[in-house]
């Protein structure tokens, strides 16, 4: 059996894998529709001899908090998401939509908003694509631990009104992912990376300020070309 204590499996003679950032000369690029959160955008890239046309979701990114008590319990939310016709189960999360606001911050204001909860210890559990041939979002997802209620309820609207939350053991969680109970990306990939890195003690947690060069464009400056 694997030793999971262990940081480094590849090959000896192979580095680690990591993706690589490979701008390629863009010819053309347009606003096809503009949303209200997103848009869309279509692009004339140069790739090989020739070039492509590829249309993709120009998004702000996003943050998910995976917030876990002293008894190794994750808070989790449940609420109506209409593109699937479905109340799927989360954690907190939300888009990185107010100018300037830094990612940790938005993830702190997340987490009170959605589970009127505050954490003392913050790291950065891991950062994912959610759908990189269609899309540019990024979504980073922290661990919160330490944590505490918030002193004031916080008024939620529209879809989050009708939120139902619960506690769940970390176990529990990465059960309902594997048995596929539980299908929204965020907490699949959040409690996934959790039991990891518990398994290996916490190790190779970055810290809670950690770069993050895939981040979205934010909507109000300009993607690179």
């Amino acid at each position: 059996m694997a030793d999971l204590s262990s940081t480094d499996h590849r090959p000896a003679d192979l580095p680690p894998i990591a993706d690589e950032p490979a701008a390629q000369p863009v010819h053309s690029s347009e606003q096809v529709y503009e949303g209200r959160v997103w848009d869309l955008r279509r692009d004339v890239v140069e790739l090989g001899d020739g070039t492509i046309v590829r249309e993709y979701v120009d998004h702000p990114g996003a943050v998910a908090v995976l917030a876990l008590d002293d008894d190794d319990r994750v808070f989790l939310i449940c609420q109506y998401r209409h593109p699937i016709r479905a109340r799927d189960w989360e954690i907190p999360a939300g888009l990185l939509d107010v100018p300037g606001e830094d990612p940790l911050a938005a993830a702190k204001r997340e987490l009170a908003e959605e589970g009127d909860l505050a954490a003392s210890d913050w790291a950065v559990l891991t950062d994912f694509f959610t759908s990189p041939g269609g899309s540019d979002e990024a979504i980073r997802i922290y661990l919160a631990r330490g944590l505490a209620p918030t002193h004031e309820p916080f008024a939620r609207e529209e879809e989050e009104a009708h939120m139902e939350t619960r506690w769940l053991d970390l176990d529990a969680c990465v059960d309902a992912v594997l048995e596929r109970r539980v299908q929204n990306p965020s907490l699949v990939i959040g409690v996934l990376a959790a039991q990891a890195s518990r398994a290996r003690g916490w190790a190779g947690l970055a810290p809670a300020d950690a770069a993050w060069p895939g981040r979205s464009t934010p909507r109000e400056e300009p993607a690179p070309r």
